[in-house]
């Protein structure tokens, strides 16, 4: 299998962000997604030969948003 599409779960942990866990299937991995309560990311990763050739954030959770200063 020379390519090959999955769903990634990240968390941030401090300033880096770390897979949690993939799935082959969109519906399992939202519903793992939405349990989370902490900063995560949903992306779908497409590799190729064990590298990654494309990524897109699906979705990002808990994170906050930066100050706007006066």
């Amino acid at each position: 299998m020379d390519q090959w599409e999955q769903y990634e779960i990240w968390q941030q942990v401090g300033s880096r962000w770390e897979m949690l866990a993939s799935f082959p299937d969109f519906e399992v991995a939202s519903a793992v997604a939405r349990t989370r309560s902490s900063n995560m990311r949903l992306i779908h990763a497409v590799y190729e030969k064990g590298v990654v050739v494309d990524q897109q954030v699906l979705a990002e959770l808990g994170a906050t948003r930066s100050e706007i200063p006066k």
